[in-house]
C-alpha cells in the first residue's frame, strides 16, 4: 500500500459502528489483554467509539483507504481534562493525548499507525499545546518502537494501574 493511498480524517458518524467493531476487533485480538468478560465497560466503550466525540475537545480521526475501506483509528484529545484515563494524566495543562489506536490487522506494517500518531502531533502542534501524552500496555510493545522513533519518551509519573492491568504513559515534548 502506497502510503499516498492513505488518507487521514475526521471520522463521520455513518463509520462510527464500523470503527466501534474495529476497535473491538484489534484489541480482543491482542494476546494477553483482558478479554470482554474481564474488562466489559472498557470494550463497550470500544464498541461504541462515537459517543466519545461528544465530550469537548475531542475527535474520532480515521485512516481511510482511496476506495473508502477504514484501515485504522485514533481518538485525539486537545485538552486533556477529557482524556477520560485514571491517573495523572488528566491533570496535565497545555497537553493533548491520543488513546485507543488501532489497525485493522490485515493493513499492520504500513504506515497506518504512524499517519493516525503524526496527525495527532500535528494537531497538537496547531492548538498550540507543548506536549502530547499517550498511554499502552505491555500487550501492545510492538507499537512502543514507532512511539520512540516519533520521540516519544517513557514517563513514569503518568503511568497507572486499570482494574490488574499496567498502563505505561509516554510524553513527547512539542517546539
Amino acid at each position: 500500500m502506497d502510503d499516498k493511498e492513505v488518507i487521514i480524517r475526521n471520522a463521520r458518524p455513518a463509520e462510527f459502528k464500523s470503527i466501534g467493531e474495529l476497535l473491538v476487533k484489534v484489541y480482543s485480538q491482542l494476546q494477553g489483554f483482558p478479554s470482554q468478560k474481564e474488562q466489559p465497560a472498557y470494550y463497550e466503550l470500544l464498541r461504541n467509539i462515537g459517543e466519545i466525540t461528544r465530550k469537548p475537545y475531542t475527535e474520532l480521526l480515521t485512516a481511510i483507504s482511496k476506495d473508502g475501506q477504514i484501515l485504522g483509528a485514533v481518538v485525539y484529545f486537545s485538552n486533556m481534562a477529557f482524556y477520560g484515563s485514571e491517573g495523572t494524566a488528566t491533570s496535565e495543562k497545555n497537553a493533548s493525548g491520543f488513546r485507543l489506536l488501532a489497525v485493522d490487522p490485515d493493513f499492520r506494517g504500513n504506515g497506518v499507525g504512524k499517519k493516525l500518531s503524526l496527525a495527532c502531533i500535528e494537531k497538537a502542534k496547531n492548538d498550540q499545546n507543548v506536549q502530547l501524552i499517550i498511554h499502552s500496555t505491555e500487550f501492545m510493545k510492538i507499537a512502543w518502537s514507532m512511539y520512540e522513533k516519533l520521540g516519544f519518551q517513557r514517563s513514569v509519573d503518568l503511568d497507572f494501574m486499570q482494574q490488574e492491568l499496567p498502563v505505561y504513559g509516554f510524553r513527547l515534548k512539542l517546539n
